[in-house]
């Protein structure tokens, strides 16, 4: 790859990657049923709405779940993998584009749970001010990985262990689960 293909990527997995958070952001926060007049859900939303409102109408939410902003999500990713291959001077299928832009989701949602899953057990560490809005958001968010294994895994001499296989879960979901994924999406193509 030349410079310029370098450079063309990184703007690229860059803006992708932001409206790809956006996106896991927004179906993160509806799942675990953020407050609504948190600053960060309301700037959020008003990010958001313009583009998921249309698809929302077509898709209702089910069970929590925000299935427009997924089925949106998973588009931007196909699109993501679509612009790199592009880039690439390569041509890849649409069979190959919608499988490997759900290998491309599916790893960036669970990097996604890993982050904020370490940034949460880091705070919880220093105690930052409960005035701060994103604190809630990253505990809830957090709590749909740890919450599961805190029933399983009881607390050793007051330390939690949970966070520690949480993440571990997470990186393995993404070798075991994502990495086929992709190399079948790459055969495809």
């Amino acid at each position: 790859m030349g410079y310029f293909t370098n450079a063309g990527s990184l703007v690229v997995s860059t803006l992708f990657g932001i409206v790809l958070f956006v996106l896991v952001l927004r179906v993160l926060l509806q799942a675990i049923r953020a407050n609504f007049y948190n600053p960060i859900c309301q700037a959020l939303y008003k990010i958001s709405n313009p583009i998921l409102m249309p698809v929302q109408k077509l898709l209702p939410a089910w069970r929590g779940i925000n299935t427009g902003a997924l089925l949106l999500a998973w588009v931007v990713a196909i699109l993501w993998v679509a612009a790199l291959a592009a880039l690439a001077g390569g041509s890849i299928s649409l069979l190959a584009m919608l499988v490997l832009g759900f290998a491309h989701l599916l790893g960036f949602f669970l990097q996604t749970m890993f982050w904020i899953t370490l940034i949460s057990v880091l705070l919880s560490w220093f105690s930052p001010s409960g005035s701060n809005p994103a604190v809630p958001l990253l505990s809830g968010i957090a709590d749909i990985v740890l919450k599961p294994l805190r029933k399983l895994i009881p607390p050793l001499g007051g330390f939690d262990l949970s966070p520690v296989f949480a993440l571990l879960g997470l990186r393995l979901a993404t070798i075991l689960i994502v990495g086929p994924i992709t190399q079948f999406g790459a055969s495809l193509a």
